[in-house]
């Protein structure tokens, strides 16, 4: 069991009964005794970030449910180092929130594509040691991949296509079904 740091990516067991985090990819944006944060990459929702906040300018980017935690909260993740000063390095070259103002300047600007930014409603929350509890029930992949997967385009995919880039017995867990019952 690989112990999770920030900025890795968690990968659900392919079995994890909880419908909140069936086949995640989550983004590990914090973690510490007092607790980890994260982001689920590969649950898009139907909306466009300018369709759910107010005064956003038109903005074909992603938006994401984060997690069941606080769903009425807005988070972002991006690559754009004009805001890497106002954010959390997660990654390298991966950052955790900013200015949300100059975000949006930004994009009135067209200084900011879609491909370097994702918007997520809500966010995955774990207590105190909870995280590692559910590492030792077996619920969770650690996968240092964090660069390489945080924007992809694939998003439904992710979670099969990082366990084969991770090889061996995790491989064929790609493979899985997720009712084994109807095999």
């Amino acid at each position: 069991m690989k112990t999770p740091t920030k900025g890795n990516i968690l990968l659900s067991e392919p079995f994890l009964q909880d419908p909140n985090f069936a086949r995640s990819v989550v983004l590990l944006t914090e973690h510490n005794e007092e607790g980890s944060i994260g982001f689920i990459l590969n649950k898009p929702i139907v909306y466009k970030i300018n369709e759910i906040v107010d005064d956003f300018p038109e903005f074909d980017a992603p938006v994401f449910m984060g997690g069941p935690v606080q769903r009425d909260s807005l988070h972002f993740i991006h690559r754009i180092e004009a805001l890497a000063d106002d954010g959390d390095e997660i990654a390298p070259g991966v950052y955790w929130g900013g200015d949300f103002e100059k975000l949006k300047r930004m994009i009135r600007l067209g200084i900011v594509v879609p491909h370097d930014i994702r918007f997520f409603v809500g966010y995955s929350g774990w207590g105190p040691h909870q995280l590692e509890g559910e590492m030792e029930m077996k619920s969770w992949i650690v996968s240092k991949r964090s660069e390489k997967f945080a924007f992809a385009d694939r998003s439904e995919a992710l979670w099969g296509e990082i366990l084969q880039a991770m090889g061996g017995k995790y491989k064929a867990m790609a493979h899985y079904p997720v009712d084994p019952s109807l095999n």
